[in-house]
């Protein structure tokens, strides 16, 4: 097998499907110090250098993690090359790769979302806030690494960020913008594998998007998540599934654009019921995480069957641990950050607890971090609390100088 990117979501599927008896070889392009004994240099990038590797190695199914090879179109590449590959096409990923697109979709198949308008002159986009007031919320059309959503709470902030997204900050990603509706409620992540017919979600994850504590600073890739939230159920779950993901799936089949790979909803929990704010075509990154240490199943036939299209005799079993990640990022994230830190690592981690690294490398045999999210801290326990717990006991035996991390993950999940 070869997973392909470099973040924690990547060092977390490696972890899981090295545990398969089914697997007998694996390689991640390009990887970083947690997944060091499977690395091999090929940049995410380098879609032609990836399709010759995999095809000199024999590789049996290519896993995509993150979203620029995917809308790049590694997929249709991997697939002219006669290779097994889990994820969307580039005309699929285009329910991540542009939010005008997605809205489209959702309008098309009649999904719950926020009321929306899409604008490529900052004029225009200005003086349709001034007609709906704040708060709003303010999308970069395009791929922004998790960054480009500002959520407007007063008229001028709303004003600001029409420029700030606009002006060449997010390059060809804010040449469109989306205003929306501000909807009210909790947010909840949902992931799914998905074979283009049917659907399996996997375990709902709440994500900590802000910087700081408390829900405050600016938006971030993920600070951390938690699953499962106490605000789900069986119940909002099966909502989900017959009047989000089902449609999602029926329309993309009649576009001649079936979707294959992992959909993630971004969903608010409003009192009207669950809405919609946008999709992911990838794993996400800080939930696989704990998606993963939750995950009883053997992670590698449910993504040959995506593959082979039987994924309706698959059935996902789950751990009842609570899991919670904690992201131990650099410096600075999310703006200009630190990089090269030395970092020591406890010599065990403990039986309920990983250390995922992200931004890590070595140079000279020393862990240094690489990036802006560093390492996330996953545990499992009984109970939320006891999660954290854990999670939160391996963070302090951490020599990471300076390190940057929230300490109220999963906190929003003990009052309810």
């Amino acid at each position: 097998m070869l997973i392909i990117g470099n973040g924690g979501r990547e060092h977390a599927l490696a972890w899981k499907l090295a545990q398969s008896p089914e697997l007998e070889r694996l390689y991640v392009a390009p990887g970083n110090a947690g997944t060091v004994i499977w690395n091999v240099p090929i940049s995410v990038q380098d879609i032609a250098g990836l399709v010759e590797f995999a095809v000199k190695e024999k590789i049996d199914l290519t896993v995509v993690g993150p979203e620029d090879p995917l809308s790049l179109g590694i997929v249709d590449a991997f697939q002219e090359a006669g290779l097994r590959i889990f994820g969307p096409t580039q005309a699929a990923a285009q329910l991540e790769g542009s939010k005008s697109f997605a809205k489209m979709i959702m309008e098309g198949a009649k999904i719950p979302t926020a009321e929306w308008q899409v604008f490529e002159d900052p004029v225009r986009a200005k003086k349709y806030i001034e007609t709906i007031g704040a708060p709003c919320v303010l999308k970069a059309d395009g791929l922004a690494a998790g960054k480009g959503v500002i959520v407007a709470m007063d008229l001028e902030t709303a004003l600001q960020a029409v420029d700030e997204i606009m002006d060449g900050n997010f390059g060809s990603a804010g040449k469109k913008l989306l205003i929306e509706e501000f909807l009210e409620g909790q947010e909840v992540s949902l992931l799914c594998f998905s074979d283009g017919v049917t659907a399996l979600p996997m375990v709902p994850v709440q994500d900590h998007k802000r910087a700081l504590e408390g829900d405050l600073g600016l938006n971030t890739g993920g600070m951390g998540t938690y699953s499962p939230p106490p605000i789900w159920t069986t119940e909002l779950e099966a909502i989900v599934m017959r009047n989000l993901v089902s449609p999602t799936l029926k329309i993309m089949q009649e576009r001649g654009t079936p979707f294959v790979g992992v959909l993630f909803l971004g969903l608010m929990i409003t009192k009207q019921g669950p809405k919609l704010l946008e999709y992911n075509v990838r794993f996400g990154d800080p939930e696989t995480q704990v998606v993963m240490k939750r995950l009883k199943s053997d992670l590698l036939p449910v993504l040959w069957a995506c593959t082979e299209k039987n994924l309706s005799e698959v059935q996902l079993e789950w751990k009842n641990e609570v899991a919670v990640c904690v992201v131990m990022a650099a410096e600075g994230y999310p703006l200009a950050y630190t990089k090269g830190v030395p970092i020591r690592l406890p010599l065990e981690s403990g039986q309920d607890a990983v250390i995922f690294h992200a931004g890590t490398g070595i140079h000279e045999g020393q862990l240094l971090s690489t990036g802006g999210r560093v390492l996330g801290i996953t545990a499992e326990g009984q109970t939320l609390q006891k999660a954290r717990e854990k999670a939160y006991a391996l963070v302090d035996e951490i020599d990471f100088p300076k390190s940057h991390f929230r300490r109220d993950i999963g906190v929003k999940g003990l009052g309810n």
